[in-house]
């Protein structure tokens, strides 16, 4: 395509792309895609397969264990060579497995959140994925968007573009539809918008100069040889974590080497004991079971419309103390409906007005003409209050489409939240005319006249005073007010000052009930240990009643305005701010000093919002939760979460499953250090009384495999249960590992090693090789039964053993595997054990059992006491 669009006028850049104001038709479209492609950048290609495979021997720890078979080998154990490489490269499938499938969820949850754009083909407003724009198209832009493609404006209602991502400039750029003469860089194009580009203020139509890897963004994107692929604060928490442990435990294993070096065993015995127990205690596979378990629970809040954009903000979840929630849409319906009209000084059904009335017929086109919202067979676009007036037309069997043709918009003075005011400018009767639609107090601030039935009239105080009553008395309902009015101009342009000297014609009021589901809600969220606060633009006794109703508010609480808000100083507000339940009438920078106040008595805060102002909110707050449905493109990038459907009580869904997965990890954590500390105090202990090893290479290798990686991978996949939101958040402060933490691991090991040394000195009254037999088979056994006490804190018994077949499933496997071992002579050289008889195999499945028996019986003492 050709370049330099700013220097072409419209009806240049319109036919160099054999395109026009009504756009290309679907058809050409989809030619254009093929011959273009779609509009997306480039990525890196993931790692395949196999790559990802090799890259698990990368190891340090499998280095030395592939140093280790090869030194095997040549000392002629070929058999253990085999079992070591078999075991390294069953360990590496199941890790390239793990990596794969959790590529494969974050991948999923990059296209459940591709952006959207509202396109004209074909004459016909849609809305389409962005990756579907092509050269040509006719894009809408309003503010809130993030600009899809490069694009030449066509049509400009003071459209401002914040261009940071390209220019580096926070300040918005102010767009034109003029052409440029001279050469300009991309800062100066004033006639064009960007891909990414965010719209922060007015609307535009405009025409897809270039896509893809063609765009200004696209160019830059070519540039980047590589990404680094960042790990998460809880892996890099682990990673060091794992690190210390794993210095802790290589310095025993030298002990151990030095230990039987000194009690006479050879050398290269000695040394593949000490390989072979390094590499068992060590809990390697903690970095991709955590990976797994993320990707997992991330794929499963999807399931549950919560989209998590990053998984490390999982962890954050299960901390957030405070939600700040917007009102419309997260804990009501978010559908609109008109209920009553009030004009005249008359109280009407809001279906009841009459067109054949001067004052009726006003109104009735400020629904269809100062409003944005518009509805096909196919789609409904815009703000839900828009969106009910167009509705309220369909009883009236006014075609809002037909009407904006007959009274074509000239100008308009967009929405703006601090105004709280649109007004657009049409011929109406042959004359200009001015309508303007917003907050009640707003216009009637601007209301020098009133219409009634009976004519204009001036507004006296007495009027404005009626209004506001009637006003104040449908906030006390719950219910939205949207006020009317309008003026004639003898102009063909607008700004902000024909704001003026209005004449004010009724108010018309809609309801957004609460969700059905909002109030348990609430109370799941109190009953967590989290305060739910209502942060909404709406009249603060609308904001209260709707508060009230869900359990937000309660009497002795405080509702306060923005305002009021500006007038507190920080340490009023600190003092006040636990006592604070309902923020009205707030602007964007109230959101983020509620945030910051919270923030500073230490608590993690959520946000919720949908508009670009609330973006920066969002950014500041712990977790930023933008709405899938009615959020903007620019909130949704600053946030953390995506809800699909909008709804507060999603949100509590979201922080359960946020806890339950760090539970999970850290119940993981638990398994397996346990069990690690469990063969490294076996090892020890035998070492200090100068008894033979209790376990051979192979023995370490093989519990390395079965007992680590399945059964805590199935930890991570228990379910959540009810009491996960009867806790207070955690403190995101606190370490993995707590004294409670580290006792309970410590007090499970120790019960594991007791076992496994008593089956051990059982063996050794027969033989050695019985005694490593057993003890090998003990602490296998004991550590398969000890994943079922680490699924949770409460009792199996209170679980319910099939409540995760996961687990059973691992146990399952490993059962299997060890009887083969043990009951199959064709297994015992390769795995060095021997032929026991059924009453040692009894012992070692009663020993092996008696910890879990044990602490299952101290679970559910415990949860009878609790009464749980």
């Amino acid at each position: 395509m050709q370049d330099k669009f700013y220097q072409k006028s419209v009806e240049e850049t319109l036919s160099s792309t054999n395109s026009n104001r009504q756009g290309i038709e679907e058809s050409e479209a989809t030619k254009r895609i093929e011959t273009y492609g779609y509009n997306e950048l480039e990525e890196t290609k993931p790692k395949s397969a196999f790559m990802v495979f090799l890259s698990q021997f990368k190891d340090l720890l499998v280095i030395i264990l592939i140093i280790a078979a090869i030194i095997s080998m040549v000392s002629g154990e070929v058999e253990s060579t085999i079992v070591i490489l078999v075991v390294i490269t069953m360990n590496a499938i199941l890790g390239t497995v793990q990596s794969i499938k959790a590529q494969n969820s974050l991948n999923s949850l990059k296209q459940l959140s591709t952006p959207h754009t509202r396109v004209i083909r074909g004459g016909k407003t849609m809305e389409i994925s962005s990756k579907e724009l092509t050269i040509g198209d006719i894009m809408l832009l309003e503010a809130g968007d993030v600009v899809g493609a490069d694009a030449r404006i066509i049509e400009n209602y003071t459209l401002q573009v914040n261009e940071s991502a390209l220019t580096g400039e926070v300040e918005s750029v102010e767009k034109d539809v003029a052409v440029i003469d001279s050469e300009c860089g991309i800062g100066d194009q004033k006639n064009m918008v960007f891909s990414s580009g965010l719209v922060t203020y007015g609307r535009a139509v405009c025409m897809v100069t270039a896509i893809g890897m063609d765009t200004q963004i696209g160019k830059i994107a070519s540039l980047m040889n590589e990404t680094k692929e960042r790990r998460t604060p809880l892996q890099l928490t682990l990673d060091d974590f794992s690190k210390k442990l794993s210095i802790g435990i290589i310095c025993i294993c030298i002990v151990v080497f030095g230990l039987n070096v000194w009690q006479g065993d050879p050398v290269m015995d000695s040394l593949m004991f000490a390989v072979a127990l390094a590499v068992a205690a060590i809990p390697e596979a903690l970095a991709s079971i955590v990976t797994i378990v993320l990707a997992m629970g991330t794929s499963q809040m999807a399931k549950e419309n919560a989209i998590i954009k990053n998984i490390n903000s999982v962890e954050s979840l299960g901390c957030v103390s405070v939600i700040c929630s917007d009102k419309t849409g997260t804990l009501t319906q978010n559908k609109m409906t008109a209920q009553q009209i009030y004009r005249n000084h008359e109280l009407i059904n809001a279906s009841t007005l009459q067109e054949t009335k001067p004052i009726d017929r006003m109104m009735l086109l400020g629904f269809a003409l100062c409003t944005d919202a518009q509805t096909t067979n196919d789609q409904r676009i815009g703000d839900p209050t828009e969106l009910a007036l167009i509705d309220l037309l369909e009883t009236y069997h006014i075609d809002e489409l037909a009407t904006r043709e007959k009274y074509m918009r000239i100008d308009e003075n967009p929405f703006d939240s601090q105004r709280k005011l649109m007004s657009t400018l049409q011929i109406i009767d042959q004359k200009p005319v001015l309508l303007l639609k917003g907050a009640c107090d707003e216009i009637l601030k601007r209301c020098h006249k009133i219409q009634l039935d009976d004519g204009i009239h001036d507004i006296t105080q007495e009027d404005k005073d009626i209004i506001l009553q009637r006003n104040e008395a449908f906030a006390e309902d719950g219910l939205r007010v949207l006020g009317f009015a309008y003026r004639y101009v003898d102009k063909k342009t607008i700004g902000m000052e024909d704001e003026e000297e209005l004449i004010f014609i009724g108010l018309v009021s809609l309801m957004d009930p609460p969700r059905v589901e909002s109030k348990d809600a609430v109370e799941n969220c109190q009953r967590a240990g989290i305060i739910p606060i209502m942060i909404t633009g709406d009249h603060k006794v609308t904001a209260r009643s709707i508060a009230r109703s869900i359990g937000i508010y309660h009497d002795g609480d405080i509702c306060l305005e923005g305002m009021e808000l500006d007038a507190m100083a920080d340490d009023e507000l600190d003092e006040q701010l636990e006592n604070i339940r309902v923020y009205a009438r707030v602007a964007p920078e109230h959101k983020i000093r509620i945030v910051k106040a919270w923030q500073k008595k230490g608590n993690i805060v959520a946000m919720t919002g949908d508009g670009v102002n609330d973006a920066p909110a969002l950014k500041q707050s712990d977790i930023g939760i933008a709405m899938g449905i009615t959020g903007t493109e620019v909130s949704k990038d600053a946030a953390s979460m995506i809800l699909t459907d909008d709804n507060f009580a999603t949100i509590i869904k979201a922080v359960a499953t946020g806890r339950n997965i760090y539970a999970n990890i850290k119940n993981a954590i638990i398994y397996l250090l346990s069990g690690n500390l469990s063969g490294i105090i076996c090892v020890l202990a035998a070492s200090l009384l100068g008894l033979p090893v209790p376990f051979l290479p192979v023995h370490l290798l093989f519990i390395n495999l079965v007992t680590d990686s399945l059964p805590a991978i199935a930890i991570g996949m228990e379910r959540s249960t009810k009491d996960v939101l009867k806790e207070k958040p955690r403190d995101p402060k606190e370490g993995i590992l707590t004294k409670d933490t580290i006792k309970q691991l410590g007090v499970q090991g120790i019960m594991i090693a007791v076992v496994t040394m008593a089956a051990y000195f059982i063996g050794l009254k027969t033989s050695w090789q019985i005694a490593t037999t057993m003890a090998f088979s003990t602490l296998c056994l004991a550590r398969l039964f000890h994943g079922f006490n680490c699924r949770s804190k409460r009792s199996i018994y209170r679980l319910k053993l099939m409540s995760n077949k996961y687990s059973v499933m691992a146990f399952g496997v490993g059962f299997i595997f060890l009887t083969a071992i043990l009951m199959l002579p064709a297994l015992h050289s390769l795995f060095s054990v021997t032929t026991i008889s059924l009453e040692q195999l009894l012992t070692i499945y009663g020993l092996a059992f008696l910890p879990t028996l044990l602490i299952q019986a101290y679970k559910t003492t415990k949860d009878l006491h609790l009464g749980k």
